[in-house]
This record gives structure tokens, sequence and C-alpha cells, in this order.
């Protein structure tokens, strides 16, 4: 059974399984104990079941997400508060260690919302707030420290194996990215391989083919003025199979070039495939043609960067991107349900800086709209072709 689950959900079960095994402890000194020794006083049973279930659901909470690497969100951090304040109370309600178990729990947490360094120190300084419980225990001051130290220790070693986790989990996300984003470039680079390839054949039946027929087909039609009789029948149906030839080779030029277009939608859907913790609704049609492989490979870039963009920073759960062509331009419409912000503290980095000056040298134009609670909602449009583009046109044979 545990091959099928990841290394960051054992994580959780294993620590959603240590706080239901503190329970018995708990029940036994409140009702078996009850009558030798009075460790529960009187009207704080209330509250010690209140901290103790307090703590399993915050715990339950702030592990949702660690498949995607966690959370850092301002209220996910009030939790760990809430978390390590409700494990000081189970000990210092219930007049016992139990709390620095529950610590030992709260140690996989940490490294998935706060630094290192800041983690260790708030490991430390709450396994040493439980150190007056041991002192009410009959332990000495110096007992007492060594106590608050042995199960610092424990929750270091569980704090490190959650460290780890995290960053096989965030390596394992990053190769994930970067897989997708390999596999959107080698489909990219397939269509622009093809492009090409169909474009010097045009260019090879345009110039070699097409001007020789040419040529032919005017000594035929010269042939044709200065022969008689039953030759000049036959010069004169060679004449028509050679201009019969050159339409069909005209044919042929103008469809190589009008299919000479890359299909976009086939480069992006590999970067919305298996996206931890974020449900992608990818709306494009199919088939997506872009003629212009650079205008192709800035469109693709935008779309990687949306989608990091709504992992990262957004804490989105779901995100839509809607892929159009519309009067000449292809779009991109894209908006997620995450934590939103302020536009001008956002464009600075996240990579939409970058985003918006690939656009802007291809004549396009990106608009962002963030506001806090409201989500990240982003409008990429580039136009389809350029000037110079639209000037030349498509070549055929002359």
């Amino acid at each position: 059974m545990l091959g099928y689950l990841s290394h960051t959900r054992v994580l959780r079960l294993a620590g959603l399984f240590t706080w239901a095994i503190v329970a018995l402890p708990l029940v036994y000194t409140q009702y078996a104990l009850q009558d030798e020794v009075a460790l529960v006083r009187p009207g704080e049973g209330l509250w010690l079941g209140l901290a103790y279930f307090a703590f399993g659901a915050c715990y339950f909470w702030l592990t949702r997400g660690l498949n995607s690497g966690g959370h850092a969100h301002w209220y996910d951090r009030l939790l760990l508060l809430v978390l390590t304040i409700c494990a000081l109370a189970v000990s210092f309600l219930n007049g016992s260690g139990l709390g620095s178990i529950l610590m030992m729990v709260a140690a996989g947490v940490i490294p998935w919302l706060l630094p290192v360094r800041l983690g260790v120190a708030w490991l430390l300084i709450s396994q040493l707030t439980v150190l007056p419980v041991y002192s009410m225990l009959g332990f000495s001051l110096f007992e007492a420290l060594m106590q608050s130290l042995l199960y610092g220790g424990f929750s270091l070693f569980i704090f490190v194996t959650s460290l780890v986790a995290r960053q096989q989990t965030q390596a394992r996300e990053e190769q994930r990215r970067l897989n997708a984003e390999l596999r959107a470039t080698r489909l990219l680079l397939a269509e622009s391989a093809r492009i090409n390839e169909r474009t010097r054949i045009s260019r090879e039946l345009h110039d070699l083919l097409g001007h020789h027929l040419t040529a032919l087909s005017l000594n035929l039609e010269v042939a044709g003025h200065i022969t008689e009789g039953q030759a000049q029948e036959h010069v004169r149906q060679a004449h028509t199979l050679a201009k019969l030839l050159l339409t069909d080779v005209r044919e042929a030029v103008s469809q190589l070039r009008e299919s000479g277009a890359i299909d976009l939608a086939a480069a992006l859907r590999p970067l919305a495939e298996r996206v931890p913790s974020l449900q992608i609704h990818l709306d494009i049609a199919d088939p997506l043609n872009v003629e212009d492989p650079e205008r192709a490979h800035v469109m693709l870039r935008c779309t990687q960067e949306i989608i990091t963009n709504a992992v990262r920073h957004a804490g989105a759960r779901n995100l839509w991107i809607k892929v159009v062509k519309d009067d000449g331009e292809i779009v991109i419409d894209a908006h997620d349900d995450g934590i939103g912000g302020d536009v001008d503290a956002i464009m600075p980095g996240n990579g939409l800086r970058g985003m918006r000056e690939r656009l802007l040298q291809l004549g396009g134009r990106l608009d962002v709209l963030a506001r806090r609670g409201e989500g990240f909602r982003l409008r990429a449009s580039l136009p389809v072709v350029t000037n110079m583009m639209l000037a030349s046109g498509p070549q055929g044979v002359n």
C-alpha cells in the first residue's frame, strides 16, 4: 500500500497517526487516573480537549498541499503559531510532556512554511517553552533543560527529514516543469523544421522547375509558329502539356507555402499536463496555426510564465487559459482563483516584465489586472503577422 503513496503523503499520515496516539495517554490521565492523582484540575478537561483537537485540525489543514511544495500564505503561518500554542497548552493543561511529542509532529510542518534558520529557532524556542512543565513534574532545572533539549533533538531530526522531503518535492516539480517545457519546445522546433523544409522545397520548385517550364513553354510557342503540318500539331500539344504542368507546379508551390504554419495548440498542451495542486482549464482552438516561428515561441514562453506564476506566487487552485485568434491577433486570456495582489508590486518580478518586453518587440501588448483576494487576470495579444510579411505575401511561380 505504501508503494502507491508519495513520501509527502506518508509524512502527513505519520503525523496524523502520532497525533491520534497521543490521545491515549490524555484519556488515561483524564479518566483512569483521576481518582489516584489529579493531573488535570476540574474545568481544564474541556480546554485540554479543545487544544488537542485544534492541534489536529491545524495540522490537517497545513499539510493539505505538501505535494505542491507547501504553502507560505500569511494565514498558514498564523495557523502554525496556533499549532504551537495548542501543543504547549496540552502540556500545561495536562501537566505532562505530551506537548513535546506534539511539537515533534509540528516539526514536520515547519520546513514547508518557514526559512531554515527561522524554522530551527522556532523549533528550539517552542521546546524550551515546555521546560516549566518538567519542573512541575519534579525535575531539577538541569534535568528539565536536558529533557527539553532531548525532545528538541528528536524534533530537529524530524525537521531535517521534512526539509529533505520538501527539497525533493521541489526538485521533482522543477523536473516536471522542465520536461514539459522541453516537450513543448521540441514540438515547436519540429514544426519549425517542417516549415523550413516546405519553404525550401517550394523555392526549389519555383526557382528550377518553374523557370524551366516557363522557358520550355515559350520555346514551344515559337516552334508552333515556324512548323507546319503534322509536326505543328504535336508542338501545340506539347505546348498545352507544358502549360498544364506549369499550372500544377504553381498550385503545388502555393499549397506548400499555405500549409507552412506551426500548430501552436500542439505545442501548448504539454505545458498544462500534470501540474501539481493546480487544475488548468485549457481552451484552445485545434489547430491554432501561426506562420511565424518567433511569434509561436513568444506565445509559448508567455503560457509558461502564466502557469509558473499561478503555481509559485498566486497560490491558485484553478487556472483558466483561453487562446484564440481574434481580428488578426493571437490572444491569451488567463485568470486564476489565487490571492491576487497589487499590479505595481507584481510586475517587477515573476517574469511578467520579460513577458511584456517580448510582446512589445513584436508589436504585441500585455494587460494585467490583479486585486487582493480576487485572483490574477492577464491578457497577452500579438499580431499574427508583421507588416513586412503582409507586404511580401506568398510567392508563386512566375
